[in-house]
């Protein structure tokens, strides 16, 4: 099986092309008490596992907040602006390319390490996302227009 970190030299052979978020999210960051957990695991609706630490965010979409997933505090804070009380705007690009540029098989399964986790995906249900930090996580086909539009 494929694997991808952020520095792998094959994410430079992509054809990356630069979108903004247009989207409202929510979020919420993730505060347990000392005598509590300091860490959580989110479930992504495509069967992956997140782990957040303390301080880290919990986001959704705007109209799907059942649907979480973790960034994490440094990147997250300065990546999104909040533009009222919980409802936050992510201000920075970010890059996409289709996973089959790397496999040519829509069926082929890749591990991407993302800062939050290792997530299994199907190369063809999937975009590799790249931040400005250079972090990398998979952004599902499904949704890909969803909130995004071109940088000219």
């Amino acid at each position: 099986m494929l694997e991808l970190s952020a520095d792998d030299p094959l994410i430079q052979q992509l054809d990356f092309r630069l979108y903004r978020y247009t989207a409202k999210r929510r979020a919420k960051q993730f505060l347990p008490g000392s005598d509590q957990p300091q860490t959580v695991e989110v479930e992504t609706s495509w069967g992956g596992v997140l782990t957040g630490k303390r301080g880290d965010y919990l986001v959704s979409e705007y109209d799907e907040p059942d649907e979480q997933w973790v960034v994490t505090k440094d990147i997250f804070e300065t990546t999104y602006q909040e533009i009222e009380a919980g409802i936050y705007r992510k201000k920075a690009t970010v890059e996409l390319a289709p996973l089959t540029q790397i496999t040519h098989d829509p069926d082929q399964e890749i591990i991407i390490h993302s800062q939050e986790g290792p997530l299994t995906v199907r190369a063809g249900d999937f975009y590799l996302a790249r931040g400005d930090k250079g972090e990398i996580w998979p952004r599902p086909k499904e949704n890909f227009e969803s909130g995004l539009e071109p940088v000219e």
